[in-house]
């Protein structure tokens, strides 16, 4: 899977957090990135929130989510480079300096880089990734690579590599597991078509895209 770096301009208000919260959710879905939206979700909320506390309400300001190896890189870009995030010790009911002890926790590293002309404060989260391109190995994931494997040892074709022509073998030979098993339903008395509404709903729930009741 290709994760392309991607960036937005946006006003640090806090009108803009939710709608920047909810484009970080709709991408990393689309990345297969679904255990580290919550988190990433999080620290974009406290970053930009840090802007708009410490930097000034209505800066101009950038979101920019790519990959670094196997971790989700998130960093927010502003014009201030005095105005620098630092971890405190929160009081617990204090609302200023838990901006970045959230972050902290929640993110596996972070820190602030300064330009002649911004400032870019990133975190990083562990995505569980084989490869920056690869997948997450959930249950679901492995148990149908085990499933491919024993294919491959009757002579179907198996993903060699990451590349094209691998991923395409791969394609193949998995349409060639599902059409076997919509042949068993059948020779079973089952409802094939009732089976695979079933399955596409049970996978929807599981990456969060079904919709809320």
């Amino acid at each position: 899977m290709s994760r392309k770096p991607w960036d937005l301009a946006f006003t640090a208000v806090p009108e803009e957090v939710a709608a920047l919260r909810r484009i970080v959710r709709l991408h990393l879905g689309i990345w297969g990135l679904h255990d580290v939206t919550e988190g990433a979700q999080l620290c974009v909320s406290e970053l930009v929130s840090n802007v708009i506390t410490h930097v000034g309400h209505g800066t101009p300001a950038t979101l920019a989510v790519s990959m670094n190896g196997t971790r989700l890189r998130v960093e927010v870009h502003d014009p201030d480079t005095r105005a620098l995030p630092t971890l405190v010790d929160a009081i617990s009911d204090s609302e200023g300096g838990r901006g970045m002890v959230l972050v902290d926790a929640v993110a596996d590293r972070w820190g602030v880089l300064l330009h002649p002309d911004r400032k870019v404060t990133w975190c990083e989260l562990e995505t569980g990734l084989t490869s920056p391109n690869g997948h997450v190995g959930t249950v679901g994931v492995m148990r149908a690579e085990v499933l491919l494997g024993l294919y491959a040892t009757a002579g179907l074709p198996r993903e060699s590599g990451s590349g094209r022509l691998g991923k395409t073998m791969a394609e193949e030979a998995m349409i060639d597991v599902i059409a076997d098993v919509l042949h068993w339903l059948r020779a079973h008395g089952c409802d094939p078509e009732e089976i695979l509404d079933r399955a596409q709903t049970h996978f929807e729930v599981q990456i969060g895209l079904a919709p809320q009741v």
